[in-house]
């Protein structure tokens, strides 16, 4: 692995895991009343995109970080929908 994905995986990790907390506390509180579910769609639209740019030039960091964040993004807007 050259030095290059090395760090788009690092980049990957910290930016996944910012979305880490949004999703705990979301949950922890039963509560996404101050979420935007619009900007988590759109959000989630331009991860899809983003997936499938990584699968077309085979880049590792790029369609890790957006499969887990896309997951996260999906659990937001989960919440979104049955907390309100």
């Amino acid at each position: 692995m050259d030095k290059v994905e090395i760090l788009g995986l690092v980049a990957a990790v910290l930016t996944t895991a910012s979305f880490v907390p949004q999703v705990l506390k979301v949950w922890k509180q039963k509560s996404a009343k101050d979420i935007s579910l619009s900007m988590y769609v759109v959000f989630s639209l331009g991860l899809g995109l983003w997936l499938v740019y990584g699968f077309y030039i085979n880049s590792l960091s790029i369609m890790i970080a957006n499969s887990i964040t896309l997951v996260l993004t999906f659990a937001i807007i989960w919440a979104k929908l049955k907390y309100k």
